[in-house]
């Protein structure tokens, strides 16, 4: 299998070394930046700012789109506006990218991590209503942790490489457990479960734009809600707090430097407008490596009925660790780039501590699961032309 691999990744990317995942920019790109240049908005004052959050708004049905400098900082303030107080908890997986992490610690909290669904990679609701029946019990004041006694103040579910997660399930028991739900949609931009966009399930959500998502700004982020009060606490929180005045620099509280500057917000809405055909495309590429994997008897990360993946990253799962690593060592050393799924959030020495529930699923993904090249191909776009949109 591994060299009909490496033809097949030839047969679609081309003779050179095949990335992970790279951006294209073949649209409205440069002549935005060029636009914004001459504006001399640069910063996070400019009219692409808006322009992207309407996009964004307007694709995924939420009612708000607050950009930011990255999916780490959108995250952060979810979780801050969320209600999450220092000394929390906060359940999340293992099965994640470290900032996940990151943001609930920024916020002064500690992760409990609960393991995940084989078919989807993310947050199981049956382990998670099994964790909080065995450690919780429910107050007045929210849910509290009978081991630790501390409040469990948030969930905070991953949509795993654009597979959504089981999230109607999770949002019912986080209602019945008065525990804010948070979705980490970092890498599902495209992504839906029952005809709805994730993203849109919990109080609020965060995306990535990062070099390597399905769009991107090169840097940046954004908080989506439906709740009008949270929109404009995270705008302004996120602008340093600054009171409007025409002049004066008066803060009303702590704030931060997060909002995203205008060069970056109009690499985003060039991006925005050839985002369909990304879409198209990766669907396309995803089925080809389906069919592959499958004639090989190797699983094929799809999802479950009833929703739909970006297939931001396309993942396998291989036969144990030692295949796993032959595979990597292979096709890396043969310039066709894959690597293996995160190592678990609980094995890492800033989080070896924090409670968990056994996570049999989450070690057996971490010792199988590969991504591979998951780019939009080179020839798969149709020529561009701006007079057109």
């Amino acid at each position: 299998m591994f060299d009909s691999f490496i033809k097949l990744s030839r047969e679609i990317f081309g003779p050179d070394a095949v990335p992970l995942h790279r951006p294209v920019f073949k649209g409205n790109e440069r002549r935005y930046l060029v636009e914004c240049i001459d504006s001399n908005f640069v910063s996070s004052v400019g009219k692409k700012v808006e322009e992207f959050e309407n996009k964004v708004a307007d694709f995924t049905g939420a009612n708000y789109a607050v950009a930011m400098v990255n999916g780490t900082s959108a995250l952060h303030i979810a979780i801050k506006l969320a209600g999450v107080d220092p000394g929390d908890e906060v359940i999340s997986q293992a099965v994640t990218f470290i900032a996940t992490c990151n943001a609930i610690t920024y916020a002064g909290a500690t992760p409990i991590f609960i393991d995940v669904d084989l078919d989807t990679m993310g947050m199981s609701p049956i382990a998670l209503q099994r964790f909080l029946k065995e450690h919780a019990v429910k107050k007045e004041n929210g849910a509290f942790n009978v081991t630790t006694g501390k409040r469990i103040s948030a969930c905070i579910p991953m949509h795993t490489f654009g597979i959504p997660c089981r999230i109607e399930e999770i949002l019912s028991i986080c209602k019945s457990w008065g525990i804010a739900l948070v979705e980490d949609a970092a890498e599902s931009l495209g992504s839906y479960y029952g005809g709805r966009h994730t993203g849109t399930f919990g109080e609020m959500s965060a995306l990535s734009f990062n070099g390597n998502k399905l769009i991107t700004t090169g840097g940046g982020g954004m908080l989506l809600t439906n709740d009008s009060s949270l929109a404009l606490q995270a705008k302004h929180v996120t602008t340093t707090a600054k009171l409007t005045h025409p002049y004066e620099f008066d803060h009303d509280e702590i704030g931060f430097n997060y909002r995203m500057p205008n060069l970056n917000a109009a690499l985003g809405c060039a991006q925005m407008e050839r985002l369909s055909e990304f879409l198209a495309a990766k669907k396309e590429l995803a089925l080809k490596w389906a069919n592959f994997f499958d004639s090989h008897g190797t699983f094929f990360a799809e999802g479950i009925p009833g929703t739909s993946s970006n297939h931001w990253l396309n993942a396998i799962a291989l036969k144990d660790k030692s295949e796993r690593n032959k595979f990597l060592d292979f096709t890396n050393k043969n310039g066709v780039m894959t690597r293996p799924i995160w190592k678990l959030m609980s094995r890492l020495s800033m989080f070896k501590g924090c409670q968990n529930d056994g996570l049999s699923n989450s070690i057996w993904l971490e010792e199988r699961v590969v991504n591979i090249p998951s780019s939009v191909p080179d020839g798969a776009l149709k020529e561009f032309h701006s007079k057109d949109l």
